[in-house]
């Protein structure tokens, strides 16, 4: 069991260490560089434990397709048919069992370079996730460094089958794939074959993916006969969850501590709740966080699947996004709370990661100030992780087109590419920030309070105390760009108010007679508030509070974290 709260730090690896400058777009990695496992030295992981960070997804290490192979080593070249961008999708496993030969400084060496990052963390008090992508793997997935007691998928499987509980694969009888025209024609001296046709990753059971499809990957087979109802076969245990139990296995002996485990919905909830109580058996610490998007399934992947934690995307998220982008009131974000029904201690908030727009971006709000109050109350408003992707805390702005990825505001993850504002604070491998703005140095220290906040006895234990409802007079509290809470334990109370207006807000802000009985504070009498970032105090009586409110000055993009006494 944690004693603290999770502070997660997305470090995808390509683009982390690398120093490049000078990119071509569709560059290769000899054009265009690429991170290695040796850049995430001892300063730099120092410095994310100064910041507050916790654990580390280390986002995209299992051996992906890629372009250029390393024939030496004997990883042959890929085909760029299947393969989004030079550097290819990390989700797009060639070998479960093998580390991306691109992060490595010595090929030979690159598992050995991986168990020395995992200690290098360890050492530094950082807990290691690595992603678990369990639903599809790429098109030309052969492993080179399984155990010999494990046979590849497929090798035993009855092609002439479209559903078959002992088949890893979902196959199309009789039908030979047939790739994208786009891709055909950008590749015209390249072939590959399939016959029979395998279903795509997402889910799509024709010979004929379309571009915009996983046409890069295979839907793996849990055992359910999704063309006859979706009737299940899971006695006795299909070969795909034995194979991916070894998988899961594998990665925790070489000391990884967790798994972000892609697109689970696609995975039947069965196979979790088989296998994440097996593994933890043997680790009882290993934590287990999922990417869902489904609201009506949340309760079952807590409930029956055993994961700790999953995204909060379609709730707080897509709420806080629409209320920074002033497209919602922030009264909206009592709905999110409401709607999860006493799991918020299991969703994992964020403002980033890399499927999302980066907050700088123009797609996004374009000024990485202003997602402060945002990622407080994302960080505030319950005892669940929070998250940070690599580069938020400098205002990565992901402009322009890499390659595969267009400018669409996403700092690319299929092509070798850098992250310029980052490379800033690395400082060619210094990793002291000496090269940023003084504007991105105070960012990067907003962040950093944060998450020191973040471990306050109420915000990492204690309970929720919503008092929005209690402040509908506009005249003194605008509701639709403040949003205020109080987070309370046994040892500490706190109001926080969050901000996310342009300009600073005078309010009045009124705590009900039924909080002070839940906070156990007697009536009447003088109220207590400290801030907690200056200890500048304040006093009002208790019926003045619930009726007048207490007279505050929030800051434009900004919070105000205020300890409750009496």
């Amino acid at each position: 069991m944690e004693t603290q709260k999770l502070v997660i730090y997305q470090l995808f690896p390509r683009l982390f260490g690398n120093k490049s400058t000078n990119l071509i777009v569709n560059g290769g990695r000899d054009e265009n560089g690429c991170g290695k496992l040796n850049d995430i030295n001892d300063i730099a992981l120092s410095e994310l434990k100064k910041m507050g960070v916790t654990h580390v997804w280390l986002t995209g290490v299992i051996e992906h397709a890629i372009v250029k192979g390393y024939p030496a080593n004997g990883i042959e070249d890929g085909n760029p048919l299947l393969i989004k961008g030079n550097a290819g999708s990390p989700y797009a496993i060639k070998d479960y069992y093998d580390v991306n030969p691109d992060l490595a400084t010595d090929v030979s060496e690159r598992l050995t370079e991986f168990k020395e990052l995992v200690k290098r963390c360890h050492a530094q008090g950082l807990k290691v996730i690595i992603d678990f992508v369990p639903n599809h793997l790429a098109r030309e997935y052969k492993s080179d460094m399984k155990p010999e007691y494990i046979d590849d998928f497929g090798v035993h499987d009855d092609h002439s089958k479209a559903f078959s509980a002992n088949n890893n694969f979902y196959y199309l009888p009789s039908s030979t794939l047939q790739l994208p025209t786009e891709l055909t024609q950008r590749f015209p001296e390249c072939n590959y074959e399939e016959t029979p046709a395998k279903v795509t990753g997402n889910d799509r059971f024709v010979a004929e993916p379309d571009v915009n499809d996983w046409y890069e990957t295979i839907k793996l087979n849990y055992g359910v006969d999704y063309e006859n109802g979706g009737t299940k076969h899971f006695d006795p245990i299909p070969d795909t969850w034995l194979k991916m139990k070894d998988v899961l296995s594998y990665w925790n002996s070489l000391g990884v501590d967790g798994f972000r485990c892609d697109m689970v919905e696609m995975v039947p909830v069965e196979f979790w709740a088989w296998l994440i109580p097996q593994i933890k058996q043997i680790s009882p610490w290993m934590c287990f966080i999922a990417e869902v998007y489904n609201p009506k399934l949340y309760q079952s992947y807590i409930q029956c699947g055993g994961f700790d934690y999953l995204y909060d995307k379609v709730g707080l998220y897509d709420t806080l996004r629409s209320v920074m982008c002033h497209n919602k009131s922030a009264t909206a974000i009592s709905e999110c709370w409401q709607n999860l029904q006493g799991i918020d201690k299991n969703m994992l908030r964020f403002l980033e990661n890399h499927d999302e727009q980066r907050i700088a971006s123009h797609h996004f709000v374009g000024q990485p100030q202003r997602a402060i109050p945002a990622m407080a109350l994302s960080t505030f408003l319950h005892q669940g992780p929070v998250m940070l992707y690599n580069g938020q805390e400098h205002g990565e702005q992901a402009v322009g087109i890499s390659g595969f990825s267009g400018d669409d505001g996403r700092t690319t993850i299929f092509d070798y590419w850098n992250m310029p504002e980052h490379q800033k604070w690395m400082n060619n491998g210094a990793f002291d920030g000496a090269l940023l703005s003084d504007e991105h140095k105070q960012l990067r220290q907003a962040y950093a309070d944060m998450f020191k906040y973040a471990q306050l006895p109420a915000i990492r234990d204690g309970l929720f105390y919503d008092v929005m409802w209690q402040n509908n007079d506009v005249g003194l509290f605008n509701k639709h760009r403040c949003y205020a809470f109080i987070r309370y334990s046994s040892t500490q109370q706190l109001l926080i108010i969050c901000n996310f207006d342009d300009t600073s807000q005078h309010v009045h802000l009124k705590i009900p007679s039924d909080a002070l009985q839940i906070l156990d504070i007697p009536r009447p009498i003088l109220v207590r508030f400290a801030n907690i970032a200056d200890q500048q105090l304040s006093s009002i009586g208790s019926e003045e509070l619930i009726n007048d409110g207490l007279k505050l000055i929030i800051p434009a993009f900004g919070y105000q974290i205020l300890d409750i006494s009496s």
